[in-house]
């Protein structure tokens, strides 16, 4: 019966060995919650930066790009008005001719007009426009009247503001790495303080912040578009 008994002495010291095994525990808990968070979020973050840095190479070439097609849509242009300049000239000194009655020199114009220009000319005048007052007032006006290089020039400025666009969808993905960075870099602050403190509520508020921001980042991660 005598040994059954426990000693208030002992019992106290027993009693704290339980608290500082449990309390030993704890904080090896803690510490290897906070290295996995540790270690995750110091290569997500990585990770993040290195995206970062691809999303803005992706950028520059594609506001590069679109310069280059800028240029090339206005040497287009400038070309396209200066052959439709050659066909008003042209157009202008045949109607001065045929209105004086200069068939030969009516007809020299005519024979130079631009391979472009002739079908317009010809559907033209196949709307009688002396005789028919509803006629369009010159071949310019004829859908018949295309010039390539116009076309050539609006097709090269649409491809540039596809690549402005793409340029600046290429700026918002790098901002929203970066974003992505803080949120692992605050990862990192949080899991690595939660060791630091010996009251147990402080521990577990840091670790859950640093949880949460954990899982926010990869949720967020997995819906972003990706460069390799």
């Amino acid at each position: 019966m005598a040994a059954d008994r426990v000693e208030p002495g002992r019992s106290d010291e027993v009693a704290a060995g339980q608290s500082d095994h449990a309390r030993e525990d704890r904080i090896r808990t803690i510490e290897i919650i906070s290295a996995v968070l540790l270690s995750l979020a110091t290569v997500l973050a990585a990770w993040s930066a290195f995206q970062s840095a691809k999303w803005s190479g992706v950028q520059a070439t594609r506001f590069s790009e679109a310069s280059a097609l800028r240029m090339e849509s206005v040497r287009a242009s400038t070309a396209a008005g200066g052959q439709e300049q050659v066909d008003i000239t042209l157009f202008a000194q045949w109607v001065n001719a045929y209105n004086a009655g200069n068939t030969r020199l009516a007809n020299f114009y005519f024979e130079r007009f631009r391979a472009e220009f002739k079908p317009a000319v010809d559907a033209w005048l196949a709307t009688k426009p002396l005789s028919n007052p509803h006629a369009p007032s010159s071949p310019f006006a004829m859908p018949e009247y295309k010039l390539a290089q116009a076309g050539q020039a609006n097709d090269l400025l649409a491809s540039a503001e596809g690549r402005t666009n793409l340029a600046l969808q290429a700026n918002q993905n790098s901002d929203d790495y970066v974003l992505m960075t803080v949120l692992f870099a605050s990862t990192l602050l949080f899991a690595g303080l939660a060791s630091k403190f010996t009251a147990r509520a402080v521990q577990t508020a840091m670790t859950g912040l640093a949880l949460v921001l954990l899982c926010a980042g990869i949720g967020f991660l997995a819906a972003f578009p990706r460069q390799f």
